[in-house]
Formats: C-alpha cells, sequence, structure tokens
C-alpha cells in the first residue's frame, strides 16, 4: 500500500510516500525550486518521490494533505461575521482552498497525464492533527502527551492531545486569533527580520540579551487560568486583517502582524539594514524566555492532567530548539520526542501516518529515527558531473578518505561533505554539511568570509559521537536532529571555541554510528588525531536552500572559498 502525503500552499511544501507504513522517502520543494520556504504545490517533490520508488501515480491508493478547509469551519464564520474579518483576505482564504480541494487536478497538470489516471483515495488531514501524528507515530513511545504549537493552520495555533498505540485523542486546542506563533514572529518583525522563517535569528539574538521586558509582554499576551495563553487584540493587526501570506513566485511573506502599540513599549521598530544595539538584544531576550514560561507552564498543566512521563512536540515553535532543551528540566516530563521535520514540511508525513494509524486502523509499526529519505546519486554521476566540467578529482578508499578529510580539517579547512541521501527537514546532519574544527577561535569570521555572509550572532551547532555526549554536556540522551540546545560543560568549552554560543551553549547533533556510519567514521578519525570528538556542522549553502544534487555542492563550492569538496568518496581540492 502506497501513501503520498502531501504540505502544499503553505510555507514549507512538501511531498512524502509511505509503503506499507514505513516513509521511505522525502522531499522539500525548495531543495529542488531553489527558493527557500516554496510554499506552492509540490510537484517536483512528488515526482522525486515516485521516482525514488520507481513507480507511477497509478500505484498510489491513497493520498493525504495536511490541510482541511472544512476543520473549525462554523468557528471561522461565526469569528468573520462578529470581527468584520476583511473581506479581501476571506477571499484569498476561499482562493486557497479552493487549490486545496483540486489536488487531483494539479497532480494531472504537473505530472502530464489524464485525471483519470489517478486512482488514489483523497484525505484532507486537519493541519495540526497532521503535526501531531508526525512526532507521536515516528517515536518509540506507546502512549504519550502530545502537543503541536505554531502560528496558523486550520484556524488553530495549539494542540494537544493523548496518544496510544495507533490513536490520538486531542484535549484542548488554542484557536485563531491567538498564538504564540504569532506573537513570536510579530516580535521578530519588530525586530527587522521580516523575512518568512527569520524567528531563529531572534532565538540566536536572545543569548546577547537580558530579560528585562517581561512584565511589559504580559500586557501583549496572558497566561490564562487553563495553562494557556491569550493575546491582547490591540498589539496585533491580525485581528481585524487577518494573516496574509503571498507567495510571489513561491517565496512565502507575511504580512506585519504588530499593532503601533509596540512602539509605545519598546520603541522604533528595528529597521533592516539598522545595527544591532543592546536593546534589541534585550527585547529578543524576553521574548525568547517569556514563550520559554508560557509553554513550560501550559507542558506542566498538561502533565497534571495525563500524568505520562512520555512528551512528542511539533510545529513550527517547536524548531526553537534553546526552548526544547530546557523542557526537561522546567516540567514533569521525563521524556521527549521532536521530528527531525517538526515544521510544516513534516506534516506531508504526518498526514500519512495519521491515514495509516488513526483511519485506516493499521498496526502501528517500529520507529524510524532516521532523517536521511531525501535525494542521492551514484559515484558514476558524481564522475560525468567533473568530467563534464573538467575538474579534477580523486576517488579514495573510506580510510584515506576519512585521514585526508580530517587532516584538512585540522590544518584550518573549510570541507564541503555531501554523502548518501539527502537529510529531510531544516537541519543539515552529515549528509549536506560544510565540516571546521570546532577547535578554531576564528571558525565562525572564517565560514562567514568564505561562504555564509550571516549576521555574526548566529551560532554554529557542534555535531558530537553519541558515546562522548556525557564528557561535553550534562546529559545522556540521543540528541540526533539538532533538535536542542543545552549548556556545555565549563571546562570544555575553552577546547570547541567554534560551537560555543555566546551563552555556554550548543545546539548538538549526537552522530551514532548505526544510523550515519560514514559521519561517525569521519569524527572518530579527527578524534583519534585530535581527542575532539566533534566536527562544527554547518548547512551546504550559501544563502540559498541546502544543496541537493551533486551540480549545486559543485557550484556552491567553486563560487565560494571551501578548501575541499568530498561528494561519497570523491574529492575534489581547490
Amino acid at each position: 500500500m502506497y501513501i503520498l502525503g502531501i504540505n502544499a500552499y503553505h510555507g514549507d511544501s512538501s511531498a512524502c510516500l509511505i509503503k506499507d507504513g514505513n516513509v521511505v522517502c522525502a522531499c522539500e520543494e525548495e531543495r529542488i525550486t531553489r527558493v527557500k520556504h516554496w510554499a506552492g504545490f509540490p510537484i517536483e517533490s512528488i515526482k522525486f518521490c515516485l521516482d525514488d520508488q520507481k513507480i507511477s501515480i497509478k500505484d498510489i491508493d491513497y493520498i493525504t494533505i495536511s490541510r482541511d478547509p472544512k476543520a473549525n469551519i462554523f468557528k471561522k464564520i461565526i469569528y468573520t461575521i462578529k470581527n468584520h474579518t476583511n473581506l479581501n483576505n476571506l477571499r484569498k482564504r476561499f482562493n486557497n482552498a479552493l487549490q486545496i480541494s483540486s489536488i487531483k487536478n494539479k497532480i494531472s497538470e504537473g505530472l502530464r497525464i489524464p485525471k483519470h489516471n489517478i486512482k488514489a483515495k483523497i484525505f484532507n488531514i486537519e493541519h495540526h492533527r497532521s503535526h501531531l501524528a508526525s512526532s507521536f507515530f515516528a517515536s518509540k513511545f506507546d502512549k504519550s502527551a502530545v502537543v503541536s504549537i505554531d502560528g496558523f493552520g486550520d484556524f488553530t495555533s495549539t494542540m494537544t492531545a493523548i496518544g496510544i498505540d495507533n490513536k490520538l485523542k486531542v484535549i484542548k486546542t488554542v484557536n485563531y486569533p491567538h498564538s504564540i506563533g504569532i506573537f513570536y514572529t510579530a516580535a521578530t518583525q519588530f525586530l527587522g527580520f521580516k523575512n518568512y522563517g527569520d524567528e531563529y535569528k531572534v532565538m540566536g539574538l536572545s543569548s546577547y540579551g537580558k530579560p528585562i521586558y517581561i512584565n511589559e509582554l504580559k500586557k501583549i499576551i496572558r497566561i490564562t487560568d487553563d495553562g494557556l495563553f491569550k493575546l491582547n487584540n490591540n498589539y496585533f493587526l491580525h485581528f481585524k486583517e487577518g494573516v496574509s501570506m503571498k507567495w510571489s513566485n513561491g517565496s512565502p511573506n507575511i504580512n506585519i502582524l504588530y499593532s503601533p502599540l509596540w512602539n509605545r513599549i519598546f520603541g522604533n521598530a528595528r529597521n533592516k539594514n539598522e545595527d544591532i544595539n543592546q536593546h534589541h538584544m534585550n527585547i529578543a531576550s524576553s521574548v525568547q524566555k517569556y514563550t520559554e514560561i508560557i509553554i513550560c507552564n501550559m507542558l506542566n498543566k498538561l502533565y497534571d492532567k495525563v500524568k505520562l512521563k512520555n512528551l512528542c512536540l511539533s510545529g513550527g515553535v517547536i524548531q526553537n530548539s534553546v526552548l526544547n532543551g530546557k523542557i526537561i528540566e522546567k516540567t514533569k516530563f521525563e521524556n521527549i520526542y521532536i521530528p527531525a521535520a517538526a515544521h510544516d514540511a513534516g506534516t506531508s508525513i504526518g498526514s500519512g501516518l495519521y491515514l495509516y494509524n488513526q483511519i485506516l486502523r493499521n498496526k502501528r509499526l517500529p520507529a524510524s529515527f532516521t532523517s536521511y529519505l531525501g535525494s542521492k546519486f551514484k559515484e558514476t554521476e558524481i564522475i560525468d558531473l567533473l568530467r563534464h566540467n573538467n575538474i579534477q578529482y580523486r576517488k579514495l578508499n573510506d580510510n584515506d578518505l576519512y585521514n585526508e578529510v580530517s587532516n584538512n580539517l585540522i590544518s584550518g579547512g573549510v570541507v564541503g561533505w555531501f554523502q548518501g541521501r539527502a537529510e529531510f527537514g531544516p537541519r543539515a546532519l552529515g549528509h549536506r554539511s560544510i565540516l571546521v574544527d570546532p577547535r578554531r577561535e576564528d571558525a565562525k569570521e572564517i565560514l562567514n568570509i568564505k561562504i555564509k555572509r550571516r549576521e555574526r550572532f548566529r551560532p554554529f551547532a557542534p555535531s558530537i559521537l553519541r558515546e562522548f555526549i556525557s564528557e561535553y554536556f550534562n546529559i545522556n540522551e540521543s540528541v540526533p536532529f539538532m533538535e536542542k540546545v543545552y549548556l556545555i560543560k565549563k571546562e570544555k568549552r575553552k577546547k570547541i571555541p567554534a560551537v560555543t554560543h555566546i551563552d555556554g551553549t550548543g545546539r548538538l547533533q549526537t552522530v551514532d554510528k548505526r544510523i550515519s556510519p560514514k559521519y561517525h567514521a569521519l569524527i572518530t578519525n579527527f578524534f583519534e588525531k585530535t581527542s575532539i570528538p566533534i566536527l562544527l556542522n554547518t548547512s551546504f549553502n550559501e544563502n540559498e536552500p541546502i544543496v541537493n544534487t551533486p551540480k549545486e555542492a559543485l557550484d556552491c563550492f567553486l563560487r565560494t572559498k571551501m578548501d575541499l569538496l568530498v561528494m561519497e568518496n570523491i574529492i575534489i581540492k581547490r
């Protein structure tokens, strides 16, 4: 049985293929279109999934989409009537609903086949139920509290549930217009970061400030007696104007969400090109801290209700790895699972898993922990590309490869590392990565000068061998998807300055030999020479989506100042 899962007409469009309950491949549309956060219809990702499994659309039994225009329909109507919502936005939402309901037409157009060739039954799965399913059904927990938190999807911003075996039972929802995701995005916009998905910049900036504006933020969003939250409508524009997402050429943009009242509290909003000062850092710190307070309070209230030690999390707000690293400390939960794609791209998987488990009532399969579901290429394809471009290369065996790469890193090199299947999700996890020696004090400057050209306040991440985690962090758990930030032990920070943030933390990835053997072997080789079981790992890109193909990797290598490019066992020196 094949299920094609889709996230469409929303940021981070994607598609996945589920075969007999197992996720066998997945792709974000941005990786192919080369437009960050692509928000249109993921036809190229659909083509990739079909080609990857060597099947046609005729072989698909079910198609799921992680949007349901009928969800909360009466709440939408009542809110619209009561609040005289902007008619232009209503028109856009109606058109969006029409697009969602015409999936077969879009697929037949995109694949250039007659519509009657598509035999699959279509299921619309509510957005947050898709998020819930993407975490719980991929986890190892038989029973768990499950929470989804984001901006909005199908008129809901937050959903809590209990997951038991192959079933999810919703407990509570927070509906439009109240949303902690919208609060964080409004603050992100106010701080001058206007691009879709810029919230992570506020998270990174927060470590440089002090949370001195918590009391002021309580006027903007307050905690309610039931452990949830409510926005003060005077501080937001979407209560009347709605949340409007446009995607010119596939790139999503959201209208300004904060009202002029923010200026009364914080002064003028920061312009995009304005220098960042301590005031901005303090706002970021306050927003981050108060978000943590609100969410941890909500989770503790949920624990009191369900009395379960396990917690599964998903949704765009759960991309906040600083928050995630504090949940065990600040709540009563003992075990947490967060999928590699907790953001909206992951709802393509979630919608498919929801259908397989909850609706079709199939036996739940054992958890799969891999994020490596994307593109893969043969060495012959790589060699053909290099020969066509007259690029000199060498092919090495594994041991020689690890030796040469680690030596290059130790001598100060920047290495592009392209191996196996691409990651599904926003993080590079050792298959489409740029690697640097973490001992280098100047690594951030080198990366920003040679390749990234990004804000200096943004940290770089450590990939650490799983078996050494407790030597460098006060934890002993796997963090396979770079989904949590933890404090690095004080005595270790000077040894790895390149991956130690200003507050002594690191957004780590634990590397498991069973899951990523080549990456593990490379770090092991580096460790044997340096006694450091860590590499600096950043995404293989230059102000674009992460590279997806050998050609994109080669192009990025040639236009930047990387020293070495490694694609499978093929090595190219500058």
